[in-house]
Order: C-alpha cells, then structure tokens, then sequence
C-alpha cells in the first residue's frame, strides 16, 4: 500500500511541479477514492478532489493522471460542474483562475484546455467562451465557441485598462 501511495503522489509532483513556482514544494492531495492502475499508467482521483503545490491548485470532481509511452507524465484532466484551476505566475500581482467543466493541462507543450462553461481571470482581465486554450510559457489565450455536444458558447472578454 505505501508503494501505491508514493507512486500515486509521485504521479501528481511532475505535472504540478511544471506550473508550480515552488516545485519543490510538498504535493497535497484530499479527495475520496484514490484508483491506480500502474500498467495503464494513470492515477485517478475522485469525491471532491483538492491537488495543491505551493501556489499551483487543481479541483475537481475527478483528477486523471495520465503518463506516456515512455513513462513519463503527459496529461492531468480535472472534470466537474466547475472544475477549477489556480497558478500564480512569478511577477505577476495575482494568480490566473481557470473554471470550466473539464480542464486537461498538457505537460510538455505547458498548455491548459478549459472546456465547456470555460472562464480564465488573469491580472483583472475576464475571458468566457465554449472553449479556452492558455500557453503558460507565452501567455497566449486563445478562444473558441464550439463545444463538442453543446450549442455554441459566446466568447466574452473584459479587458481593464493599464494603470
């Protein structure tokens, strides 16, 4: 059991610790049921769940882990009525908050997904759509208003003025 549960953080520690500012921060996770399947090369979490690092935070009904071929971890999916995504950029005066019904953050490519009912609040400035897409690196947002299975969702933004 103590191996699946260091394994089981161990599958949450990289691709929070890619966003994190702290990575070396403690991995802190509340949810109810805990499933790892080690072949398939997924830990998922269910029941309320609360993933947070240093100032990086994931919630959700449901948290999927996923690693790649080579071992290493790919993809982390957090689905629920308003799954919620929190990360503080270094220099930045406040965090960018995420809500969608599904959120899947890729590691490699540094790039947040929010689907559905999606909303990003960043430095102020308010983003809503069917469909937003955030590239960490280049602080890129891109938007969309096609949902798959859903009617249209207007994108909306407030932007404030610099001060």
């Amino acid at each position: 059991m103590k191996t699946l549960l260091s394994t089981a953080l161990f599958a949450l520690a990289l691709p929070l610790s890619a966003l994190a500012q702290n990575s070396q921060a403690p991995v802190e996770v509340e949810a109810d049921r805990l499933d790892l399947d080690q072949r398939a090369g997924t830990a998922v979490y269910s029941g309320d769940v609360n993933i947070r690092q240093g100032e990086m935070q994931l919630r959700g009904d449901r948290v999927e882990i996923e690693r790649n071929e080579a071992g290493e971890l790919s993809r982390a999916t957090s689905t629920g009525e308003r799954a919620y995504l929190r990360h503080q950029v270094e220099g930045q005066e406040g965090p960018t908050e995420g809500w969608a019904r599904r959120i899947i953050y890729h590691v490699a490519e540094r790039r947040v997904e929010l689907i559905d009912q999606a909303e990003l609040i960043q430095q102020a400035d308010t983003f809503t759509g069917g469909r937003l897409e955030y590239f960490i690196d280049r602080e890129v947002i891109q938007a969309r208003s096609d949902v798959d299975g859903s009617e249209p969702q207007r994108i909306r933004m407030t932007l404030q003025p610099e001060q």
